[in-house]
């Protein structure tokens, strides 16, 4: 394992569990210190025993709740100085089936989680994190030469399922392909001080997602080249990977993190 965020500071939101905990405990294990959030304490405080309280902190609330936003930023640079990298990784779909039939309160909600509140998260986290690199600059003798810089990377978790037809999670579908699109948005808008990319993942098996492959799993593994079902390790790299320097050349995109899927989408 690599040492690419040592001394760097992330935000994870709804990383109590599944693919957000797999984050941010790639990034610990790759010498960063993380901020999770999630809606639980619970779930909460035992993820953040399980990657070292001195590398965690945990701050709960709803993910489009401005107060518990403000809470969660103010806690990476008030416990580590610092706020490098952002990862909007909460999502919700609270509806399954058709358009037609879709509750339009239950499509306002997956649009101010999904997509809403990620813009936020995003803006909030640039002020936060120019804040603490100006009060860094500012006492320049207790920074030391390599302060805070301002925020450097985000990643958005979008889905396969904004990526194309999506039959039963449709809108949630539609919401994920306008957070590829805000990610492009936000990409040309930051540059060039933040780099901004999402990820794509298909079916990831995680409690989220287990609707669509519980007591199925090998059936739903075989419309995969790969053969199997993602796991949250599988989305942990490609997230350490576009949030890290090694992809210091790379902004506006979108990671399907699919199991060759979009091959067989193609053919």
């Amino acid at each position: 394992m690599t040492h690419r965020f040592e001394g760097r500071v992330s935000v994870i939101t709804g990383a109590s569990r599944g693919i957000g905990f797999a984050v941010a405990r790639r990034l610990v294990a790759e010498g960063g210190s993380v901020v999770v959030t999630g809606r639980h304490e619970d779930a909460l405080a035992a993820a953040v025993a399980e990657l070292g309280e001195e590398h965690a902190v945990g701050v709960a609330g709803k993910v489009d709740d401005p107060v518990h936003r403000a809470a969660a930023l103010a806690a990476a640079v008030e416990r580590f100085g610092r706020l490098d990298h952002l990862v909007n990784n909460a999502g919700i779909n609270p509806a399954f089936g058709p358009l037609a039939e879709l509750d339009v309160g239950a499509a306002r909600k997956i649009l101010e989680v999904n997509v809403i509140a990620a813009l936020e998260w995003a803006r909030d986290a640039v002020a936060a994190a120019s804040d603490a690199a100006g009060v860094a600059a500012g006492s320049a003798g207790e920074a030391g030469p390599d302060g805070p810089a301002g925020l450097r990377s985000i990643v958005n978790m979008a889905s396969a399922a904004g990526t194309g037809g999506s039959p039963g999670i449709a809108f949630y579908g539609v919401s994920k392909a306008a957070l590829i699109n805000l990610t492009q948005q936000l990409a040309g808008e930051l540059a060039p001080a933040v780099r901004v990319n999402a990820l794509a993942p298909a079916v990831i098996r995680t409690s989220f997602a287990r609707a669509l492959y519980e007591g199925r799993d090998k059936e739903v593994a075989a419309a995969y080249p790969l053969r199997r079902l993602g796991e949250p390790a599988d989305v942990a790299g490609p997230a350490a990977f576009l949030l890290s320097d090694d992809a210091a050349w790379i902004t506006g995109q979108t990671l399907l993190v699919d199991g060759g899927a979009g091959i067989r989408a193609l053919g």
